[in-house]
């Protein structure tokens, strides 16, 4: 059921919820209204009665001045008002109360000459007030009261001394409601027809800004859902794209290792195998012009001599830079173990010492990562080495089966990384790069003269597939 609702339009799901509440808001205000009306037409009733019976039951009490209980003459006349009169098509019952609670007449014999306690209604009549309601009771109750009908107009009104003009009495009378239930309805009936269409009208012209409202809504959801559905389709089209890309470029990464690689064995197997030759030759030739012959010292020592130095100097440039090139067997090597023989291998190299922590655990790790890591170290020890002399360097790895986070610190001279970028390094673009091919993080820290530190984050759970 509420999920019917639910989709039901607004102003759909407002006629449903508003039309229950205006119609319990019309009984209300229209049974309220019957009941103002049925209390205001019972009091005028009672008051315009009250002063009718006054006018004749008066002068028939005046004994009471001197005397405490009606004469035979005055009880027969009152009889006689109350069966001769219009005021006896009236009055259902009437009854004379002393002031204290003596029945001096009553239209009920049986009920005259009796004491009864003062009641509310009779307490205000004595009082100088009059008092008006409409009256139920039950059977036992109208034997207790004298009502002669279980629901009638009950009302009470002062008796005045003509010339005190002070209450000497109080008359108790019983009247159809058949008048006031009359008007009532026929005022219920209007204040029901006038609420009801006050309410309708309200109704309706909500209804008809809700529909309008809904009918916006509607189409806005339409726009937007068409909207969602053009974002989704562009977004899987750009995360095929990002995929593409990442693939390409890890393809591009692939394809530098194998050309550093084949520099590497290029260099070693052809300008170092020719630099080695001709040092050899140039020892032998120094063999060969041995001796004690000053003429041909003087040109060892003034040309071959410094050529020799610099065939061997070359040769080793050439072979430092050739194993820097070539990628070394790091597959079988967990992460730690990656670290440790970088840091191994530059210590050997420069030796400047590095201080090297590690938290992370044997995990499973992709090759791209591991040599993500290697190239990513080599670099920046050797960053480390070429412009901070090694000083306080240190390396950290830490991370989980998720995550590897690496640290690399010095406390050389610094630089302006913003300058650096300037000027294009190659060392620092190619780290970032390698980075953030993985989806990873490289972020560099540095001032003059306040050191370096590289943290990066690696993700080791890589969503794109290696290439086979």
């Amino acid at each position: 059921m509420k999920n019917v609702f639910g989709r039901l339009s607004l102003s759909k799901q407002f006629l449903m919820l508003s039309f229950p509440i205006l119609l319990a808001g019309t009984l209300v205000i229209g049974w309220w209204i019957g009941q103002q009306v049925k209390n205001s037409v019972v009091h005028r009733i009672g008051g315009v009665t009250a002063l009718y019976v006054g006018s004749f039951i008066a002068p028939h009490l005046q004994t009471l001045l001197e005397a405490q209980d009606l004469s035979a003459a005055d009880r027969e006349a009152l009889h006689s008002d109350l069966s001769s009169t219009p005021l006896g098509q009236k009055i259902v019952a009437l009854k004379i109360w002393r002031k204290d609670g003596y029945v001096l007449f009553s239209s009920d014999a049986q009920m005259t000459g009796r004491t009864f306690p003062i009641g509310e209604g009779l307490a205000g009549a004595l009082a100088g007030n009059i008092f008006s309601e409409i009256s139920d009771r039950s059977a036992a109750e109208q034997a207790q009261h004298g009502q002669p009908m279980p629901r009638l107009i009950e009302t009470y009104t002062p008796i005045h001394a003509d010339r005190t003009g002070g209450v000497i009495a109080a008359a108790e009378f019983y009247v159809r409601p058949d008048e006031v239930d009359r008007e009532a309805a026929i005022a219920q009936l209007r204040g029901w027809f006038l609420v009801a269409t006050a309410m309708l009208t309200m109704y309706l012209l909500l209804f008809v800004l809700v529909r309008r409202g809904s009918r916006t809504i509607i189409d806005q959801q339409n726009q937007l859902s068409d909207k969602v559905n053009q974002l989704t389709v562009l977004n899987q089209q750009n995360q095929q794209l990002q995929e593409r890309v990442i693939r390409a470029a890890e393809r591009a990464t692939a394809l530098n290792e194998n050309l550093l690689q084949r520099i590497a064995t290029d260099i070693h197997d052809g300008p170092g195998q020719d630099l080695g030759f001709a040092l050899m030759q140039l020892k032998n030739l120094n063999d060969a012009c041995g001796g004690d012959d000053p003429t041909r010292q003087a040109v060892w020592a003034g040309n071959l001599g410094p050529a020799c130095i610099a065939v061997q100097s070359a040769l080793t440039d050439l072979r430092a830079i050739s194993a820097d090139l070539d990628l070394p067997d790091i597959e079988p090597l967990a992460l730690a173990e990656i670290a440790h023989r970088v840091v191994r291998d530059f210590q050997e190299k420069t030796g400047c010492r590095v201080t090297l922590t590690s938290s992370m655990p044997d995990v499973a790790t992709s090759f791209r990562v591991k040599v993500t890591l290697y190239r990513l170290l080599q670099e920046s020890l050797a960053n480390t080495f070429r412009h901070a002399q090694g000083q306080d360097c240190r390396v950290a790895l830490q991370g989980d089966a998720e995550l590897l986070l690496v640290e690399i610190s010095d406390q050389g001279p610094g630089f302006d990384p913003q300058a650096a970028a300037k000027k294009g390094r190659l060392g620092l673009h190619g780290m970032r790069q390698r980075v953030e091919v993985l989806g990873g993080s490289f972020d560099l820290k540095s001032e003059p003269g306040s050191g370096t530190l590289i943290r990066v984050t690696l993700p080791l759970n890589s969503q794109v597939k290696e290439d086979e």
